[in-house]
């Protein structure tokens, strides 16, 4: 038995694209024509990605940009931050880097994430959230807006609150297990 064995998906369920990005059709990607993904990212079954939140105006605006090998878990929720400023409501932009593992059910509101980061199940990322890179975000735990993580921090709790310095060696080990993730992720014909 192999140490890392596939995991399993419908090859119907899923459409794959040139750049090898593979998104369920039972996620929801609203505007997609303001959504970038950078490739090889895996947008899972019942993830909703909200790129028609955006602010008003002609044209194409990228309002929630995704990085190379990304995993948005099943249920998540993606959509960018928001804000009355003199009067006005706005959405703001969205970026997350590259190897990015967003676990499932998490709710994402962030202004940026940077690579390599772990998010855990269950988490939710307040508006306006820095996700500095090399970060680790436990399950159940909620960044409330306007917080800043920094690189190499390890942080749980509701709300998060930092739990250790991680080894520098986080970026290869998160590069690693997102790039295995990808990998391992194969499609099965239905029976």
């Amino acid at each position: 038995m192999s140490l890392h064995p596939p995991i399993p998906y419908l090859k119907a369920e899923y459409i794959e694209t040139d750049t090898g990005n593979k998104v369920s059709r039972k996620a929801t990607i609203a505007g997609p024509q303001n959504i970038i993904l950078g490739g090889k990212t895996i947008i899972s079954s019942g993830a909703i990605i909200r790129g028609d939140l955006r602010r008003a105006g002609p044209g194409h605006i990228v309002v929630i940009q995704l990085g190379r090998y990304c995993v948005v878990g099943e249920g998540c929720v993606i959509r960018p931050p928001y804000k009355t400023y003199r009067g006005n409501f706005n959405y703001y932009p969205m970026k997350i880097g590259n190897y990015v593992h967003i676990g499932a059910n998490s709710v994402v509101e962030a202004a940026t994430i940077g690579n390599h980061v772990e998010i855990g199940k269950n988490c939710i990322i307040g508006k306006f959230t820095i996700i500095k890179d090399c970060a680790k975000i436990a399950d159940n735990t909620v960044l409330l807006p306007n917080s800043v993580v920094p690189a190499l921090a390890h942080m749980s709790g509701w709300p998060a609150q930092f739990i250790e310095d991680l080894p520098e060696s986080t970026e290869e080990n998160i590069e690693a297990q997102t790039k295995q993730y990808y990998n391992r992720f194969q499609p099965v014909e239905a029976d």
